[in-house]
């Protein structure tokens, strides 16, 4: 593994209200994600980690630990109220403080996401490889030709007909969906994927598929990725290291095997013992 991480971030926090002098200055303060003074709620309290290449960490965490709102904020979906987001070969001190264009450029040349919900990562009123083309235009491809190959090399990737290109994704199942969706999200060569619960309501062969195929991918590509999923059984078979959120924190990281096999923090045993 390479020393220096591919995206490292520091201290990332986003709250929904105002904040307060009792939370504000220290979010951390207090065991609840609610303010007990303003009512505000902290989704992520100073979340640190750093991803390197090639590397999958994994996310766990109950509903509302603020494991998905980090994930926006990463993608800029939403804007963060603090934090530090440095990508490496990309020159910014703080990828959260760039103007909207340069968040931008970031989004359509440096990340891929993968949403849990394909409504928000596909455009239902394009076809297949419309879709991989859009990606590609927003990063100011205007080649047709050199779009139409790349989409057809991406749909075979994802082992999506190419006989079916040119149909509407709302015309696919979930699991063609997600794969459609993931591969729109590589179509600029990203050195990042975000995956948010991308098996979630998928049937279990169908899951054992997109797993495989997120594997294949990280194998062939050497992308970096960070995979939120509320199954232990995802993050054990997909993630090199994981992070254990709750409440806005995260409570506990380490290598999967050690943290699942291991864990130290109680909220962490009675996730892996809920299983067992």
């Amino acid at each position: 593994m390479q020393e220096k991480p591919v995206l490292k971030v520091e201290n990332l926090r986003k709250k929904f209200g105002p904040g307060c002098s009792h939370c504000l200055d220290n979010p951390k303060g207090f065991k609840i994600n609610r303010c007990p003074v303003c009512g505000t709620v902290w989704a992520c309290k100073d979340i640190s980690f750093e991803v390197y290449p090639g590397e999958i960490l994994g996310v766990v965490g109950e509903s509302g630990s603020g494991k998905s709102t980090m994930m926006k904020c990463l993608y800029f979906d939403q804007d963060v109220d603090g934090g530090v987001g440095v990508i490496s070969d990309y020159k910014s001190s703080n990828i959260f403080e760039e103007n909207s264009q340069k968040k931008r450029y970031i989004r359509n040349n440096l990340m891929g996401m993968v949403y849990q919900n394909p409504l928000l990562g596909l455009r239902l009123d394009y076809t297949s490889i419309g879709n991989i083309a859009e990606k590609l235009i927003a990063a100011g491809d205007r080649n047709v030709g050199r779009m139409t190959e790349r989409g057809k090399e991406l749909l075979t990737h994802v082992e999506i007909p190419l006989t079916r290109m040119k149909e509407f994704p709302k015309n696919f199942s979930g699991g063609m969906q997600q794969r459609v969706q993931i591969s729109k999200a590589l179509a600029n060569n990203p050195p990042i994927l975000l995956l948010d619960e991308v098996t979630t309501g998928l049937d279990l062969s169908v899951q054992a598929k997109v797993l495989d195929l997120i594997k294949t991918i990280q194998r062939d590509l050497g992308i970096a990725m960070i995979v939120v999923s509320h199954d232990l059984g995802v993050i054990r078979m997909l993630a090199d290291r994981t992070i254990v959120m709750l409440q806005g924190e995260i409570i506990e990281e380490g290598l999967t095997d050690q943290i699942l096999d291991d864990p130290q923090h109680y909220y962490t045993q009675q996730l892996v013992h809920s299983l067992l």
